[in-house]
């Protein structure tokens, strides 16, 4: 299968190996993700103005460029965008659903746009986690030759995968999608009650310890309930989880480290790919010694 993929900023620089183990991992499940031609920035946030609907133009140059991909037959029919980051997802997501249920705002765009074709309304924006639960879990785990066994992972969601309920992946309140997916690829899965607590997003910027405090309450608590380590498919996420644990140890000296990984990355080690797509090289807390101890390294 071949679906038009959109990477992203991120995903390109300090998150690349969430890419590079999304691409290897997909190929796996014999998926080809083609990444979209002169893709630009989603917008990084939606709007929340109503009037602003110039913050929307960015997001729905890049659905023209689905079209194009079908049009050249990169893809064939296949007018859903892949997409990986949740921050990425929650904006193309939400552009996505204004216009197609505002023809008026569709319309000044596509004027707007006045030297690219028109756009038709007509992709559907998805997040790679939906895609393998449509595949099937039960189809994911026969893939796995590399169990997961023994090791105790804490999915963590965030906002953007579960907020507003409107584009939602999963139930806002109980989601489960993570969790099926480690238990197919044979971990222990660890529910922690913090998981759709917000990391403190751009309060990473000017006030690190809001980050560092919400990163504490989020870890420890996964800890308490017997995690070794946490999942995660956002960057922001994963940097404020991840890196600001410097910070959280300054503040909280009972705090221990705990690696933080893409979701991405475990569904490569248990695809038994090899190492270098896992890129645990760009991860702060390296996960290694605890992969090696688990003997899945």
């Amino acid at each position: 299968m071949k679906i038009p993929y959109y990477p992203g900023c991120t995903l390109k620089t300090s998150a690349k190996n969430f890419e590079d183990s999304a691409l290897a991992a997909a190929g796996a499940l014999g998926l080809e993700l083609v990444e979209l031609p002169r893709w630009n920035c989603c917008g990084t946030v939606y709007s929340l103005t109503s009037d602003d609907l110039i913050h929307h133009v960015a997001p729905i140059r890049n659905f023209v460029r689905v079209q194009e991909m079908n049009q050249r037959g990169d893809v064939k029919d296949e007018y859903r965008l892949l997409t990986l980051c949740s921050m990425c997802y929650n904006t193309l997501k939400r552009s996505n659903l204004r216009v197609r249920e505002n023809a008026d705002d569709l319309e000044k765009i596509n004027n707007l746009m006045y030297l690219e074709q028109d756009y038709l309304g007509e992709v559907t924006v998805i997040h790679f986690l939906s895609l393998l639960k449509e595949m099937g879990f039960g189809a994911i785990a026969k893939k796995v030759k590399n169990p997961l066994k023994g090791l105790k992972v804490a999915p963590y969601y965030g906002c953007m995968l579960l907020r507003p309920q409107e584009v939602a992946i999963d139930d806002p309140e109980d989601p489960t999608i993570q969790q099926e997916l480690f238990a197919a690829l044979g971990a222990d899965v660890v529910t922690n009650p913090y998981q759709k607590v917000c990391c403190g997003s751009y309060q990473t910027v000017q006030d690190k310890r809001i980050v560092a405090d919400l990163a504490y309450d989020i870890l420890s608590h996964a800890q308490k309930k017997g995690a070794e380590c946490v999942a995660t498919s956002c960057p922001l996420c994963a940097f404020n989880l991840d890196n600001r644990q410097k910070e959280v140890k300054e503040i909280h000296p009972d705090f221990k480290k705990i690696p933080v990984f893409y979701f991405t990355q475990l569904m490569a080690i248990a695809f038994g790919l090899d190492r270098k797509y896992a890129g645990f090289d760009l991860n702060y807390i390296d996960p290694e010694p605890l992969l090696q101890e688990k003997r899945l390294l």
